[in-house]
């Protein structure tokens, strides 16, 4: 009894230590001032005004443009990565593996001076630059999620397609991507994750002019954060947990629609 009890306040413990600092988050959002330790009253206005500020919503729109648009690129190259890996023999697996988890071990400060150097080289830091180093960073996520489910599939499946008639690309869009769907969907989100809330390697590659929230949030911290940004953030944490949620539920009610 004991040991249950413990063991279920040392996961209080882990969840609090997670969702503790999103909670304060949220409940500053509605705080009608702008101290962060006084309730002022229950309020919306931060919720309009941040729509209305200029510089905010530039900011976030280049974070949007930035997150969908790398996630969405590095989800078809690390697909396409993974596939082309799984068909390797396995010192050749070994190899490409162990080359795709150093972006993931590396320091994002590393990485992001790193690329600010090789992209000065040859061209303006800029939109660019940020959009390029976020797809690179990126990539690996979309590996690791998307290779488990490939060496989950049923080849067998995937010949006998061919053998009665099939295309490749038929064959592939039939058989195989059925069971590697919800690994490139968990690789999205995972590099949707990543890019939005990026800071060292975007600091370090984004150029004069080019702001994503994050570093907005670095450059607000001098002269203090505005309330806003509390009210954009608690809306951008609702709109991903909804995403999850929803990305969760329908493989649920799929899974008990075919058990029935």
């Amino acid at each position: 009894m004991v040991k249950k009890c413990a063991s279920r306040f040392y996961m209080f413990l882990i969840f609090a230590f997670l969702y503790l600092p999103i909670i304060v988050l949220i409940v500053l959002s509605f705080n009608n001032s702008r101290s962060k330790v006084k309730w002022g009253g229950f309020t919306l206005h931060w919720y309009t005004s941040c729509f209305q500020d200029e510089k905010i919503m530039s900011a976030f729109a280049t974070t949007l443009q930035i997150t969908f648009l790398s996630a969405i690129i590095s989800t078809l190259i690390g697909t396409l990565a993974a596939i082309g890996i799984a068909a390797m023999k396995k010192r050749s697996q070994t190899i490409y593996l162990g080359a795709t988890n150093i972006p993931l071990l590396n320091a994002d400060i590393v990485t992001g001076i790193s690329m600010m150097l090789l992209f000065v080289k040859f061209m303006d830091l800029g939109f660019v630059t940020v959009l390029i180093a976020h797809i690179t960073f990126s990539i690996p996520y979309v590996i690791l999620n998307v290779l488990p489910k490939l060496k989950q599939a049923n080849l067998s499946t995937y010949e006998a397609a061919l053998d009665l008639g099939a295309s490749p690309l038929l064959a592939f869009y039939k058989v195989t991507w059925p069971e590697i769907r919800p690994g490139v969907f968990s690789g999205f989100m995972m590099a949707v994750t990543m890019s939005l809330d990026d800071f060292s390697i975007t600091y370090f590659t984004k150029g004069a002019g080019v702001n994503t929230l994050s570093t907005m949030l670095y450059t607000e911290l001098r002269k203090g954060i505005k309330p806003e940004l509390y009210a954009l953030s608690t809306i951008l944490f609702f709109a991903v947990l909804l995403i999850l949620l929803l990305g969760n539920v329908r493989p649920a009610k799929k899974q008990t629609i075919e058990n029935h």
